[in-house]
């Protein structure tokens, strides 16, 4: 068995695995299952503290606290040396990191019935696009919050490299591979050649031709998605009696997953009661109110969340927003979620062919496009790949899981 774990810290879900002959590779985190939703609840009624599906179980039950998700996030920003206020108690944003990779951990070694003092995280490419010392200081940021919590040696790897270990152990020929990992905050690309020959390499640095990233994810989608169907039954695109526009801080705070508790603080409620009285629309303004006054910003957000997934595999999906005053049943078409996104789509196409360009490989070289990470399913995001490298066959790795087994074959090729 292996001395040292892998841990995939993930924008939406994060997962252990852990290299333990003719035994799964992931460790269960939660009810049996590999996944542990990247969530903490604050529960206010019985002074918890709640972590994944049992998080998101109690706020939906409707119990008092603070609902926190999105957590990696906030690594590489500003927001990282602040504080939130739990409680009526202020909690610096590294603590609350430090309380959910504690809890991870702990978890892990639970299952596994031995500590993990040694470990190797996944990171995506940039934590931040295009700002070298940020993102030096958000993969310095993350060590240190994992020495907090009990790792003592640490090493880290680019999550779509991690994929690509996970993927070779499954191939019998050498293949050249695009790895695809769509997470839930950045898109990340490996062009990689992988191989049985290949695996056992202890330096697989000339085997990797390029990688590449941008900071785009499943939840940059939910947000463009929201404020594109969902926002605009609350105000969002409205103006006011002098004729200016509603301000669209309201509406960006709770279509991002990691600002929406930014929306319940005493000067914005204030704020948006004022707006109330002069907006041109005041019902659509009284519904966001009553909305911000039920903290249910978070249950909007799982709702959009919900139809992004569905649009993956049809073509249209009914939302029930029914926690809304008054409720409301929307039909939600993929051409406006394409519409949204484009943008974003535009920039995930360039960073691929940018790849390839700083490679020197032409598209027709590539023999497989390898898909990993819970938005890889994204249609418009597929296609524009696919005419990237039409002549690459698609594989599906598991969309949650790849990473961490991934993580976890190189932890032991790294500490034994």
């Amino acid at each position: 068995m292996a001395n040292a774990c892998g841990v995939d810290f993930g924008t939406s879900n994060s997962t252990v695995g852990w290299v333990r002959p003719g035994q799964p590779t992931l460790l269960p985190l939660e009810d049996g299952k590999a996944t542990l939703p990247s969530v903490v609840f604050f529960n206010a009624d019985d002074d918890q503290v709640r972590y994944g599906r049992a998080a998101l179980a109690d706020y939906l039950e409707g119990y008092d606290g603070r609902l926190m998700r999105s957590l990696k996030s906030l690594l590489g920003t500003s927001l990282m040396e602040g504080q939130t206020e739990v409680a009526g108690r202020a909690l610096p944003f590294r603590q609350l990191l430090g309380h959910f990779i504690g809890e991870v951990k702990r978890r892990a070694e639970r299952e596994a019935g031995r500590g993990f003092d040694r470990a190797v995280f996944g990171r995506p490419v940039y934590f931040v696009d295009d700002d070298p010392d940020a993102d030096r200081l958000a993969e310095d940021t993350l060590a240190g919050i994992a020495r907090a919590v009990g790792f003592t040696e640490i090493g880290f790897q680019y999550e779509p490299i991690a994929a690509a270990f996970d993927y070779e152990s499954r191939i019998e020929r050498e293949e050249l591979v695009l790895i695809a990992d769509i997470g839930g905050g950045t898109s990340d690309f490996s062009l990689v050649r992988l191989g049985p020959a290949r695996a056992g390499r202890p330096d697989r640095r000339d085997d990797i031709l390029a990688t590449g990233g941008v900071h785009i994810g499943g939840t940059d989608f939910d947000k463009y998605l929201s404020l594109a169907s969902v926002m605009p039954l609350l105000g969002h695109g409205s103006t006011l009696l002098s004729g200016a526009s509603v301000p669209s801080s309201y509406y960006f705070n709770l279509a991002t997953w990691h600002t929406i508790n930014q929306a319940y603080t005493r000067k914005s409620i204030a704020q948006l009661a004022d707006l109330v009285r002069d907006a041109a629309e005041p019902d659509k303004l009284k519904r966001l109110q009553r909305l911000i006054d039920d903290r249910a910003g978070h249950w909007l957000a799982m709702r959009v969340e919900e139809a992004k997934i569905g649009l993956s595999d049809v073509p249209e999906v009914q939302l029930d927003l029914d926690r809304l005053s008054p409720p409301e049943l929307l039909r939600v078409h993929r051409d406006l979620f394409t519409d949204a996104i484009a943008g974003m789509i535009d920039s995930v196409g360039a960073t691929v062919q940018r790849l390839l360009d700083e490679a020197g490989v032409a598209p027709e070289r590539v023999d497989t496009v390898f898909f990993t990470g819970g938005s890889s399913g994204v249609a418009s995001l597929r296609e524009r790949i696919a005419a990237i490298v039409p002549d690459a066959r698609r594989v599906e790795g598991d969309l949650f899981g790849s990473i961490g087994a991934g993580l976890a074959i190189d932890a032991a090729r790294k500490f034994g």
